[in-house]
């Protein structure tokens, strides 16, 4: 797509999964614990179930990265929140080798946000955002497997925007009519918070680098409580649940006032 190549997206998503189950059955990743117990049976009795439920965390994880890409530090800052927080588990837990990955990364985004944000000189591309989503996915299921005191639910509070936007956006296009769950459109809640700004400060780019700073903000004010409870399960499973139930209602909001 960077290189002008036009892929229609039921092409482009055939070749990510090829890729994608390459690289999961080529670095052997799988998940151990998904907090869900019959799931957990499926995951361990049947290599193909794991193979696909694996490739769908990967699938939403990059799918996601790629679909908030596009506004000034939106991507960038939303992926430095997850990975200092991945850097810091690594870091008390004595994971040294995923320690050293994820510091260059971070250190990688600093660099790239002083030219992204809050004006745009370098943009991430669909190939930085497939980056940027596929070593998320990467770095937390690596995490997740060092330290299995920490509940699974947990990373679904890390991770919850980037998997929820694309599974929301999904169900969305579905039940609406004339829309293909596929093809993207301008009604994503980044989006709806920007044509909100916008006609209200009539600032184009203020409004653009705007909508990154509300969003970011809810965001790490919203993990909070899950990093301080992080190791119970019970707790997690249900933030989680309330996370999502939040974003719903903000959804509604700003495609009303939209």
């Amino acid at each position: 797509d960077d290189l002008k190549v036009n892929l229609k997206p039921k092409v482009s998503l055939g070749l990510m999964i090829i890729f994608l189950v390459f690289l999961v059955q080529h670095n052997n990743f799988y998940v151990e614990n998904t907090g869900v117990e019959f799931i957990n049976y499926f995951i361990q009795s049947s290599n193909i179930f794991s193979l696909i439920f694996i490739c769908l965390c990967f699938l939403f994880m990059i799918n996601g990265a790629n679909l908030i890409d596009g506004y000034n530090g939106l991507l960038g800052i939303h992926s430095l929140i997850i990975l200092i927080n991945l850097f810091l588990i690594n870091y008390f837990s004595e994971n040294t080798d995923l320690v050293l990955l994820l510091f260059g990364v971070i250190i990688i985004l600093f660099v790239f946000l002083k030219f992204n944000f809050p004006k745009a000189q370098l943009f991430l591309g669909d190939s930085g955002s497939y980056f940027l989503g596929t070593f998320i996915a990467v770095s937390a299921i690596k995490t997740s497997l060092a330290n299995p005191m920490i509940s699974p639910f947990y990373f679904c509070i890390l991770l919850y925007y980037l998997f929820f936007e694309v599974f929301f956006s999904f169900i969305r296009k579905l039940v609406s009519k004339g829309k293909h769950p596929l093809i993207p459109d301008k009604q994503h809640l980044h989006m709806l918070i920007y044509q909100w700004l916008y006609k209200k400060n009539n600032l184009k780019l203020k409004s653009n680098y705007c909508v990154s700073i509300i969003i970011n903000s809810i965001y790490l004010v919203s993990i909070i409580p899950g990093i301080l409870f992080m190791q119970s399960g019970m707790f997690c499973k249900y933030y989680a649940i309330f996370l999502i139930f939040i974003y719903t209602v903000s959804y509604r909001i700003a495609y009303k006032k939209e």
